[in-house]
């Protein structure tokens, strides 16, 4: 992550540019603290602001949470490729991923017990919060590779759409580091691709 910058004195941050202080700080918080030491006290202090700022905009830690995981997903773009080919999209997706999520799943998968706890949710709830931008781009390459005949549309349900991803996440969750390549390799060439492909 990069530092945290300071605000210049006298000059007050608005908008857009307060909300991504806030997120940032947020995110910090998370990252070095856990759920224990995510509250909006430690957030505003972060950001040198007050707690009122924060509350203004996040009713509460939980709000302030979801917002900070979409934020940081968002931040961070993802990977679009194009080769052509439904194998090569895949793992170049999957290559971009692996180096820009893993520092974010493994903040979420080892820092969040209290929240778990906290609301009977899971880290399951808060897939599609961080999933985001990525499963659109894996919706693009899927779609183009039925296009091309690579795939068989009637395989391609939505368990076995995300599939994918959701091994390369559940590897990162558990080891807490990225994915070996040729772990990546082998998801998309021994287990999706016979999966999807059309019958001869």
């Amino acid at each position: 992550m990069h530092p945290k910058e300071e605000p210049v004195p006298g000059q007050r941050r608005r908008g857009a540019a307060l909300e991504e202080a806030l997120l940032t700080a947020a995110w910090e918080v998370l990252r070095d603290h856990g759920y224990a030491g995510f509250t909006l006290e430690a957030v505003a202090q972060r950001a040198g602001t007050s707690r009122p700022v924060l509350a203004r905009r996040w009713a509460g830690r939980h709000e302030l949470l979801r917002a900070t995981i979409a934020h940081i997903g968002a931040a961070q773009p993802s990977p679009r490729a194009d080769t052509g080919s439904l194998r090569g999209d895949l793992i170049a997706l999957m290559r971009g991923l692996n180096d820009s999520r893993s520092e974010i799943a493994t903040v979420l998968g080892a820092q969040l017990g209290g929240y778990y706890q906290e609301t009977g949710e899971s880290l399951f709830a808060l897939r599609d919060v961080l999933l985001g931008a990525d499963g659109e781009v894996l919706d693009e390459i899927l779609d183009a590779a039925v296009d091309r005949g690579e795939a068989d549309p009637g395989r391609l349900t939505p368990r076995v759409r995300s599939l994918p991803i959701d091994l390369l996440r559940h590897h990162v969750f558990l080891a807490a580091r990225p994915m070996p390549e040729e772990g990546i390799e082998e998801i998309v060439d021994t287990i999706f691709l016979p999966l999807v492909r059309p019958e001869p």
